[in-house]
């Protein structure tokens, strides 16, 4: 039975293109506020796809945003031009990577309650890419996000953000004030 079970876990772990081991390599909240009804274990299966899909920000490893979005993910705060469902956002990781490809994002803090986990964001980089015609010149991006996801069956199901993208404008040159 124990066999059984453990070649379960690897198969189940190589579907989702997560190992164990990578579990560990997830990304943790700096502060993580919970409802301190949750036990442990309903803590971590909750926070298991948020700390995957900001970690898939954080790497732009698609197989981490693959494994934590449902496949009828929601994102009700959709820009124009974006995809629905878990394609929009890769293709918006790629296109931010390919301007920014140090990027990598923090999660300052992660609050808890129901179904849902809210996460603070903060992304770094150098513009060294291009973004809408705009040539990096090596300048510092820094930037904040929040997300707020509803958590279904382990995946993300829904997700509403903000970015503070006239700040990222600003930084790529793209706008000034």
């Amino acid at each position: 039975m124990k066999d059984t079970l453990t070649l379960l876990a690897l198969a189940l772990s190589a579907f989702v293109g997560v190992t164990a081991e990578g579990a560990e390599q997830l990304i943790r909240p700096i502060t993580l506020i919970a409802d301190t009804g949750l036990s442990k274990s309903a803590l971590e299966a909750l926070t298991l796809a948020p700390r995957r899909y900001d970690t898939f920000w954080h790497t732009g490893d698609e197989r981490l945003a693959k494994a934590a979005l449902s496949p009828v993910f929601i994102d009700h705060t959709l820009p124009k031009g974006r995809s629905q469902g878990p394609e929009g956002p890769i293709m918006a990781s790629k296109t931010l990577r390919s301007a920014v490809q140090d990027l990598t994002c923090e999660v300052e803090q992660m609050v808890v309650a129901g179904d849902r986990v809210t996460a603070f964001l903060h992304f770094r980089g150098h513009f060294t890419g291009t973004f809408g015609g705009h040539a990096g010149q090596g300048q510092s991006v820094d930037f904040i996000a929040m997300d707020i996801y509803r958590v279904q069956s382990g995946l993300i199901a829904e997700d509403w953000h903000l970015e503070d993208n006239l700040t990222l404008m600003q930084q790529f040159g793209v706008v000034s004030f």
